[in-house]
C-alpha cells in the first residue's frame, strides 16, 4: 500500500504568502484555477501558539476544498511530511501579472 501524497502550496494572497498543507492539488474544472482539498493543519495541543498558523487555521475553517487562481501561485510541493503552515509578508518588489478587469 503507497502512503498518501502530502502537497506543500505557495501563493500570494491580498499583499502576503501563505504556504499551506493539503492531500490533493489538481487542475480544477473551473478555468484558471487550481483545486486544493484536505488542507492539514498542525495540533492545537500545542503549549505556544502560531499567529500564522491561527490566521491560517481561521480563514480556512470549515473550507473542504478551496479555488486558488493560477496566477496567484508561487509553487507547489510533494514533499514527505508537513511543515508548518504560515503567513508571511511580501518582501521586496513582486509584479502581478494583468488581471481581466470584465470590461471589452
Amino acid at each position: 500500500m503507497s502512503a498518501k501524497k502530502l502537497f506543500k502550496v505557495i501563493f500570494y494572497n491580498q499583499e502576503e504568502i501563505f504556504e499551506i498543507y493539503a492531500q490533493d492539488v489538481f487542475t480544477s474544472e473551473l478555468f484558471g484555477f487550481i483545486e486544493v482539498e484536505q488542507l492539514l493543519f498542525g495540533e492545537r495541543s500545542q503549549l505556544l501558539v502560531d499567529p500564522g498558523e491561527e490566521k491560517l487555521k481561521a480563514e480556512f475553517s470549515g473550507v473542504t476544498r478551496t479555488y486558488i487562481p493560477m496566477n496567484a501561485i508561487i509553487r507547489i510541493d510533494e514533499v514527505e511530511q508537513q511543515g508548518k503552515p504560515k503567513v508571511s509578508a511580501v518582501s521586496g518588489s513582486v509584479t502581478s501579472l494583468p488581471r481581466p478587469t470584465g470590461r471589452k
